[in-house]
């Protein structure tokens, strides 16, 4: 299964051009076999996410974004969440804490919401966002030796805001994953791989090849909306 493992929706954050419904449409137009909103400090899209996912036969998974005092952390599993920001070590505790799963969001982009050094220090975290589709190909590369080091989990997924971002990276699971406590599982079993789409479908990233640019271009995002 393909999985974007870190998404935007409108209603709940504000910086995102993206609806529920585009998301879907979009995902599986591309061949994903499941999504995560993953929103700013917010969870407030599970149920009708779930409500939504029920209707559609498509599932979708609801996580969060959460910004610790050194950086941002994408968790699953979790009822509820601090209602200020905490160190990042209190947040990944407390995740843990709830038989949930956490991973760190583009650790090195230059927007000083990465955490950065504090990977070799945080304990708890589950995985590692290696590819993220608004950060660059350097940044992502350091995170991906990072996870390598660290025996993390990695991750790829597309950060989306906007349509043509939808599930520019993802990550790619070999069993099936239904419930989000499979997706739980299988991150903290590290069984997972990030991958990228590419002229129509997805391929594996083997960590090492250089993915300059968002690999689709204006035309062939022009040919899948007529399409």
């Amino acid at each position: 299964m393909f999985i974007d493992m870190h998404m935007h929706e409108m209603r709940y954050s504000k910086d995102s051009f993206l609806k529920l419904e585009q998301i879907t449409e979009i995902a599986r137009r591309r061949g994903l076999d499941a999504i995560c909103i993953t929103d700013h400090d917010s969870m407030g899209l599970r149920e009708f996410a779930g409500e939504y996912s029920a209707k559609t036969g498509f599932p979708i998974f609801v996580g969060i974004e959460f910004f610790s005092l050194q950086g941002d952390i994408v968790a699953f599993g979790i009822e509820d969440y601090p209602p200020e920001r905490v160190p990042a070590q209190e947040f990944a505790t407390y995740v843990q804490s709830q038989g949930g799963m956490c991973f760190a969001a583009h650790p090195f982009r230059n927007n000083n919401r990465g955490l950065e050094e504090n990977l070799r220090l945080v304990k708890g975290l589950d995985g590692v966002e290696v590819l993220n589709g608004s950060t660059m190909f350097e940044a992502n590369k350091r995170a991906a030796e990072y996870a390598a080091q660290l025996n993390l989990a990695c991750i790829g997924s597309s950060d989306c805001h906007v349509p043509e971002k939808v599930g520019l990276f993802a990550t790619y699971f070999p069993c099936e994953v239904k419930s989000e406590k499979e997706l739980i599982r299988c991150v903290k079993e590290r069984k997972c791989r990030p991958a990228y789409y590419d002229r129509g479908s997805y391929q594996i990233w083997d960590m090492e090849s250089v993915l300059h640019t968002p690999p689709v271009t204006h035309d062939e995002w022009a040919a899948e909306c007529a399409g």
